[in-house]
């Protein structure tokens, strides 16, 4: 993954909505507030600016494709962390304006997506205007026709990812309680199977496809470059193997990275048995005999920073 992705011409923007949670457990109001007044002072040009906090779980989605839908340039800024950002996507992606413009001022726990891809402060890459297209990744998990499909702009993992994530999310953060759940989790773990496109069963402890080499603040998944624009993304697996050594291969993956992983457009499977999965921190899941397709939606997020 080592294609440079295109950068559009220097754009403006009609309006800027900048979607937080006002009771998140982090500083949002306050960095979208900074990021307000910041924008106000660098930008050369007066667009509408809206602050626009959440009411409810969810509710980003539907904030940003009524941003979107209004049409014209518009920008839509999550002041999150990377589950708040997913939900900006998606709601941005089921407007389907594609003068749209995402982009993400990081105020959560990981922050994978923000900490890999930007390269500088946000006010300044929206003063700079430089727009690029970064893939995402998309999954098809039976919706129905008229269903919007789900979109992941870092990953989406199925196994042992999920369940520690929604374990973190019954407690309170920190490093040493993080540390003790994913080990508590761990010890009570099941591997999980699937069927394959070849038509055999396979199982599995972990099934992570990866737009961006990092994931958990911690790990190094892949040797994949940092800005993802080529059509691909990783696929990380980790068959069922006795738990010393899985602990071995997560230990390898947080020091040194786990190299070179295999490079894909689509990777399908079918579930033998409801599924609970993760995208980019926020826990979903399947039903049963359901064929679960995941694929790259090349170029798909218009982004800056």
């Amino acid at each position: 993954m080592n294609q440079e992705y295109i950068v559009d011409s220097a754009r403006t923007f009609e309006s800027i909505v900048i979607i937080f949670n006002p009771n998140s457990t982090g500083d949002a109001p306050e960095l979208a507030q900074q990021l307000h007044l910041k924008l106000k002072e660098l930008l050369t040009y007066q667009p509408e600016i809206i602050l626009q906090p959440t009411e409810h779980a969810g509710h980003a989605v539907d904030l940003a494709r009524e941003a979107a839908a209004k049409g014209g340039d518009v920008l839509v800024v999550s002041v999150s962390g990377d589950g708040g950002y997913n939900e900006v996507v998606n709601g941005v992606m089921q407007a389907g304006n594609p003068r749209a413009v995402c982009a993400v001022r990081a105020a959560g726990n990981a922050n994978d997506h923000s900490r890999i891809i930007a390269t500088k402060p946000l006010e300044e890459a929206i003063a700079e205007g430089l727009v690029h297209n970064i893939d995402l990744l998309r999954i098809h998990t039976g919706q129905a026709e008229h269903e919007p499909l789900e979109y992941a702009h870092s990953y989406i993992g199925f196994g042992l990812t999920p369940v520690v994530a929604t374990e973190l999310e019954k407690g309170s953060k920190g490093a040493l309680k993080e540390m003790v759940t994913v080990i508590q989790t761990f010890s009570k773990f099941e591997p999980f199977a699937v069927r394959l496109a070849d038509g055999k069963r396979h199982k599995f402890d972990s099934l992570v496809f990866a737009n961006i080499p990092e994931m958990a603040k911690y790990a190094t998944l892949s040797e994949a470059a940092d800005h993802p624009s080529d059509g691909k993304f990783e696929v990380i697996i980790f068959p069922h193997m006795p738990k010393w050594r899985v602990l071995l291969t997560a230990l390898k993956a947080t020091t040194q990275g786990l190299g070179d992983q295999p490079s894909v457009s689509s990777y399908e499977f079918t579930t033998l048995k409801p599924l609970p999965y993760q995208m980019d921190g926020e826990v979903k899941s399947v039903e049963a005999n359901v064929k679960v397709r995941v694929e790259c939606a090349p170029g798909a997020l218009a982004t800056l920073g």
